[in-house]
């Protein structure tokens, strides 16, 4: 009797599934089965598609398709690149069909160099606020129209401001009429007008804003790594803010030059060190600058840069594929030559959606830590390399712990250096 009542109760399971899989479109298995034990995750490039506690099969639709299982993470290698179809079955029956990308034979040119960056804001940066002393008082024009450090000033009396340059004769102009200034602020992601008076300094007889403006801004880094055939590179592994504002700064253009590193602060507990470098000429730029942010600054080089240790190309890592151990870097330390030193990876996250801080790392080579200390200011962007892949960049120091800090895992820069690392764009799971 309870076994009619179980043979009754699988039919009409099978029959509620059976329904289901054709009301959805669900396909059936092909190819040969290989079964996955534990818990899955699969991945549609960037976003988790399925997770399951279930043991799970899956079905290859490519013959030249092979699929491993490791750490929980479905991972497809295929003689033949390009997109596969894999279909996944509970308990033998097939519940989703997917378009998995495959990871090409990627593969980019370490960095390590010294360079130099030099980066043009869109508009002006407003840094501060200060009081012109009229005849009637002193007065901050700028804060009365409500402008807040940080804004960025893109257009005055409809022209569009790129330079501090731009700004002076704006203003002795209104000064003058005595008609207000029609400024458009940028701040954040939004735009607005505001309307603002000069007020003339009782001393100097000229007409001011009450404010603190800045166009540019420049300092040092390390290059990350860079593609050999459409030279887009990635370098710092972080955003670049304004000094005073501590805000990101957008970017108008900008440039990179090769750069000298002429002596080290070395960092010690609470104090990062710092490297102090010399850029080349104008005239030596190496590339432009596009893009400013969370993972770094990027753009495209004007030439092929040479390290000395890494000048061909190698592979890459995800972050599923990083593991806990030694390690290296590729930076400067002496003028301009290139450099191994050993690290170690101490931790590091599998990543699914893009973010900054995905290892932590420790510097151990003794001639490094001879050197700077562990980590100083100028590294960032110093290339991470593990197995003779590349998997990520420094980034940040720790401040009471000058040897360890963060890195980025590299798919992250690769992304926003607009590298696509797989073969075809994947198509909407079924």
């Amino acid at each position: 009797m309870n076994g009619l009542k179980f043979d009754n109760i699988r039919k009409i399971f099978g029959c509620i599934l059976l329904v289901s899989f054709i009301f959805i479109g669900f396909f059936s298995p092909l190819g040969s089965i290989i079964q996955l034990p534990k818990e899955l995750t699969i991945f549609e490039g960037q976003k988790q598609i399925i997770a399951t506690s279930v043991p799970v099969q899956a079905s290859q639709t490519n013959d030249d398709l092979d699929i491993d299982y490791n750490d929980d993470r479905l991972t497809l290698n295929a003689e033949n690149q390009g997109k596969s179809e894999v279909i996944l079955q509970i308990a033998g029956i097939p519940v989703k069909k997917v378009d998995v990308n495959i990871l090409k034979d990627f593969k980019v040119i370490p960095g390590g160099q010294s360079i130099g960056v030099k980066i043009n804001s869109k508009g002006v940066l407003v840094v501060g606020h200060h009081l012109v002393e009229t005849e009637s008082g002193k007065v901050s024009p700028g804060e009365e129209a409500g402008i807040k450090i940080g804004d960025l000033i893109t257009k005055i009396n409809g022209k569009t401001i790129e330079s501090m340059g731009d700004v002076g004769p704006f203003v002795q102009e209104s000064g003058k009429s005595g008609e207000p200034l029609d400024i458009v602020i940028q701040r954040n992601d939004k735009e607005f007008h505001t309307k603002l008076s000069p007020k003339q300094d009782a001393k100097e007889q000229k007409f001011k804003l009450g404010l603190f403006i800045r166009d540019s801004a420049a300092g040092i880094g390390t290059l990350t790594f860079y593609e050999p055939k459409s030279k887009k590179y990635g370098a710092l592994g972080h955003v670049i803010s304004d000094m005073d504002t501590k805000m990101p700064i957008v970017v108008k253009d900008g440039y990179i030059v090769p750069s000298t590193v002429t002596s080290i602060q070395k960092g010690s507990n609470g104090v990062p060190g710092e490297k102090l470098a010399r850029f080349l000429p104008e005239k030596d730029v190496a590339g432009s600058i596009q893009k400013n942010n969370q993972f770094g600054i990027f753009g495209k080089l004007n030439k092929e840069l040479e390290n000395g240790v890494y000048d061909k190309a190698i592979p890459i890592a995800l972050s599923h594929e990083v593991k806990k151990g030694p390690a290296q870097i590729l930076t400067v330390v002496d003028e301009d030559k290139v450099e191994l030193f050993d690290i170690e990876i101490v931790n590091s996250i599998p990543q699914k959606f893009p973010a900054t801080k995905g290892m932590v790392i420790k510097i151990t080579d003794k001639r490094l830590l001879e050197k700077t200390g562990g980590i100083v200011q100028g590294m960032s962007g110093s290339p991470i390399i593990q197995d003779g892949k590349l998997i990520g960049a420094v980034t940040h120091v720790f401040v009471n712990d000058p040897t360890s800090g963060y890195g980025v895992h590299i798919e992250w820069m690769l992304n926003e250096a607009n590298l696509n690392i797989y073969e075809d764009t994947l198509g909407e799971a079924s």
